[in-house]
C-alpha cells in the first residue's frame, strides 16, 4: 500500500548516449533530494526502457488501454508511481535529446497535474533545452518550475576529460540546488493535495 504521507519523486537521466554526463548529474541531484524528509527518490534511467519511436495511432491523450510494449508499460507505471519529477537532460541543438522527448510523448494522463524542474548541461548551461521542456510539459498538463541548475559546459566537460572531479563541480551548484529542491518540494506537496480533493 502506497504511503501518502510521502513524496514519490522520479528523477529521469535523458540521455542514452555512450559517455554520457547526465548519469553524473542524475546521481548527485537524486542524493541532494535524499536529504529532505518525508521523500523516496527513484531514478529512472533511459537506457533501461528501450521505447521506440512513438508510432501509435491514437495520442496518449484518447487512449483507451496501456500500450502494449512492455518497455513502455513500465516506464507509464513508474510516471504513475510519481508526485513529482527532476529531469537532467542534456542540450542538442539548441533543444533537448530525441529520447527524452519520445518518452514524454508516450505518456499523457500520468504525468498530469504534477511539477518539474530540471538539471540541464551543455551550451549556456543548457537553457535551451530547458525552454524546449517548459514548452512541452506544459501541453502534458504538468507544472514547470522556475528554479533550475543549468551545468556550463566549459565545467562539465572538465569532469569528462578527468580534468576536475565532479564533486567539487557540484559542490559549486548546491546552493542553486537546494532553491530548485525547495520550489519543487513545495509545489509537489501543493498539486498531491490537489489532486487528492
Amino acid at each position: 500500500m502506497k504511503n501518502d504521507t510521502q513524496l514519490s519523486i522520479k528523477v529521469i537521466v535523458g540521455s542514452t548516449r555512450e559517455g554520457r554526463f547526465g548519469d553524473k548529474a542524475a546521481f548527485w541531484i537524486a542524493e541532494e533530494i535524499k536529504k529532505q524528509e518525508g521523500v523516496v527518490v527513484e531514478t529512472l534511467d533511459l537506457r533501461d526502457y528501450d521505447m521506440p519511436f512513438f508510432n501509435e495511432p491514437v495520442s496518449p491523450s484518447f487512449k483507451q488501454e496501456p500500450y502494449k510494449n512492455e518497455a513502455v508499460a513500465r516506464f507509464t507505471q513508474k510516471i504513475e508511481e510519481g508526485d513529482a519529477f527532476l529531469i537532467v537532460t542534456p542540450e542538442y541543438n539548441h533543444g533537448t535529446s530525441g529520447v527524452l522527448k519520445n518518452a514524454l510523448d508516450w505518456v499523457y494522463p500520468e504525468w498530469n497535474n504534477k511539477p518539474v524542474a530540471f538539471v540541464s548541461y551543455g551550451g549556456v548551461g543548457g537553457a535551451r533545452a530547458v525552454e524546449h521542456l517548459r514548452l512541452n510539459v506544459i501541453e502534458l498538463q504538468m507544472a514547470p518550475i522556475r528554479e533550475a541548475v543549468h551545468i556550463p559546459g566549459d565545467q562539465y566537460f572538465q569532469v569528462l576529460m578527468g580534468k576536475m572531479n565532479a564533486e567539487d563541480l557540484f559542490i559549486s551548484m548546491s546552493e542553486r540546488a537546494q532553491r530548485m529542491i525547495t520550489q519543487l518540494l513545495w509545489w509537489t506537496r501543493a498539486l498531491k493535495s490537489a489532486r487528492h480533493l
